[in-house]
């Protein structure tokens, strides 16, 4: 598991990339418009108070105590103001970013997995759940959290200055003075921070495959007592993961300590200057309060917007990603104009020319010029040596790919011509790697067909040969599998995938190495299970063993991705060629 290079993805040049999470905001604008109301209420409570607090205070200086009462009675209705709307902008805000971000969620997942494999030859496993989990709670932080701070900050800036120089012009405009040398470093240094998080997110996304990929074949990594080697590998993309963070973290900090020094520097300086005017007597003392809480408030507003910023950037990144992933092209797209797959289904399949090569091994053909047709209720076994592209056959079939050259159909029609799901309902495949759901056995059986019954799913264990184990299960059919299956042998996860397709009851099914995990006693009686459900049905065998593959009309005789041989298992042994040799190392144990 060597270190792979991070992809290079094009880094977040604006803010404005935020404007991709509009249409998941959409459908909730009520929400939004409930929030943005409640802020402008509260940012225009907050505005008012120093006005307030001017009028008591030169009231004080003028020796004039009757409207005393009245101020503190108005001061505790606005407190009120701002105390309920402050609660009312927290709900809806908070609320509504869970509700995108649990709708990003469920509409990325349901994008990655409707997109074929050939997606997945060019992004790791833990990168995808590094974008479901890392960005979208990034994004949450967002809408939940920093919008809002930042456009209450934002008004009260505005709002604020405008009022200051209301208040006094003249202290207005020096202040204003040092909005230059603010937004200089916000901008130079803003820059880099959006690279910066950019790069913290994809190492985040690293390690996060590397751990899924590590876990996910633990037995393999300890079989091999490859564990620190796997530590090691880790730990350095961990670290650079930190690398990348702390850099993001210097940066951002370097911003807001500029930033922070350089308004509070010059709210100093004007004030030293308004305190001049009150003593020379242009300028009464409520004015200057009133003129230093604005400042205050600006000063502080601004600062926050500083660190704010910074979060919109990382945002920024993390919604370029989410919808980069999102907006996918599938490199095995449904039509545009499907055609239906004619009932009932007959079962055909026809390779016709067929040329294919791996996206991830363009320079060699895994399938050369295949052509190939097999009648409804045919049984046809695909034999040869490992890479000679047996199984690809069956990947084609499923349309996990498209052939570069030819095409497949399926009852006369071209698959590329039909949605997927269409023609693949009427399949059953059972994998060579069988894949086990963290449930029960039997809802792991019912995955072959939902609305079965219990009956049915009992039924087709005991087709399978799978019924005496799971019944000696600690809870028996309802025996949760673990992980992958791990309470289960391979023979007993082959058997619980076979239950599947037998279940399934497809026109067509396709088996790869279906009973390669088994030992002899159940391989008889899989074999015997999988005689009576090919009756009757299309059924494309891939195997190694040939004692498997008998009994099938016809066997295919695949080398280096082009065929052979076709005939049946005593004509093929006595044309001599590669399948007389495989048989007679098979079956004789290489003896002449």
């Amino acid at each position: 598991m060597a270190k792979d290079p991070i992809p290079q993805r094009p880094t977040s040049k604006k803010v404005g990339n935020l404007a991709g999470l509009w249409p998941f905001i959409r459908p909730y604008r009520p929400m939004a418009i409930a929030a943005g109301l409640a802020l402008v209420t509260t940012s225009m409570v907050s505005l008012v108070l120093p006005m307030a607090v001017r009028r008591v205070i030169d009231s004080f200086g003028a020796g004039d105590f009757s409207l005393l009462d009245k101020y503190f009675g108005a001061a505790l209705i606005l407190a009120l103001l701002l105390a309920f709307g402050t609660g009312i902008r927290y709900y809806f805000v908070t609320r509504l970013g869970e509700r995108v971000v649990a709708d990003i969620r469920a509409a990325l997942f349901s994008r990655v997995l409707g997109l074929s494999p050939a997606f997945f030859e060019k992004i790791m496993t833990g990168e995808v759940l590094s974008r479901i989990t890392t960005d979208t709670t990034l994004i949450l932080s967002v809408i939940g959290s920093s919008i809002s701070v930042a456009l209450r900050n934002m008004l009260t800036t505005f709002g604020g200055i405008i009022l200051m120089a209301l208040t006094s012009a003249k202290l207005t405009g020096l202040v204003l003075l040092i909005v230059p040398a603010i937004v200089v470093p916000i901008v130079t240094l803003g820059r880099r921070l959006r690279s910066l998080s950019r790069d913290n997110q994809d190492w985040i996304a690293q390690s996060s495959g590397k751990a899924s990929e590590a876990l996910s074949a633990v037995q393999t990594v300890q079989a091999f007592t490859h564990e620190d080697r796997t530590r090691a590998e880790f730990g350095a993309v961990n670290e650079q993961s930190f690398a990348s963070a702390k850099a993001r973290i210097m940066t951002r900090a370097q911003m807001t300590m500029i930033v922070i020094f350089l308004v509070f520097a010059g709210v100093v300086g004007v004030l030293w200057i308004g305190a001049r005017d009150v003593r020379d007597g242009t300028m009464s003392g409520g004015q200057l309060v009133q003129f230093v809480i604005y400042a205050v408030l600006v000063a502080g507003a601004v600062g926050s917007l500083s660190e704010i910023w910074g979060e919109l950037q990382r945002a920024s990144g993390a919604t370029e990603r989410l919808v980069e992933m999102i907006n996918a092209v599938d490199p095995v797209p449904n039509a545009a104009n499907p055609q239906a797959l004619p009932r009932p289904v007959r079962g055909e399949v026809t390779l016709d020319n067929v040329q294919f090569q791996y996206p991830a091994r363009p320079e060699r053909s895994a399938l050369d010029g295949v052509s190939l047709t097999v009648a409804p209720g045919e049984t046809v076994a695909l034999v040869g040596p490992s890479g000679a592209g047996k199984s690809t056959v069956l990947q084609l079939l499923m349309r996990f790919y498209d052939p570069q050259g030819g095409a497949i159909r399926f009852d006369g029609i071209d698959l590329r011509d039909m949605t997927r799901q269409d023609f693949r309902a009427a399949m059953a495949l059972v994998p060579q790697d069988p894949v086990i759901f963290a449930t029960s056995a039997l809802e792991n059986i019912r995955f072959g067909r939902p609305d079965a019954t219990e009956a049915e799913v009992i039924e087709a264990a005991r087709a399978a040969a799978a019924d005496d184990f799971i019944t000696a299960l600690p809870q028996g059919y309802a025996t949760y599998l673990g992980e992958r299956g791990v309470m289960l042998s391979g023979g007993q996860k082959q058997r619980i995938a076979i239950a599947r397709a037998i279940l399934r009851d497809a026109a067509v099914l396709l088996l790869d190495e279906a009973t390669s995990a088994l030992d002899a006693e159940s391989e008889r009686a899989v074999q015997s299970a999988v005689d009576r459900l090919a009756e009757g049905r299309t059924t494309i065998v891939v195997a190694h063993r040939l004692a498997t593959v008998k009994r099938a009309n016809r066997i295919v005789v695949f080398e280096a991705g082009k065929i052979a041989a076709i005939g049946t298992h005593d004509d093929l042994v006595a044309q001599g060629g590669l399948y007389a040799r495989l048989a007679r190392l098979q079956f004789t144990d290489g003896a002449a």
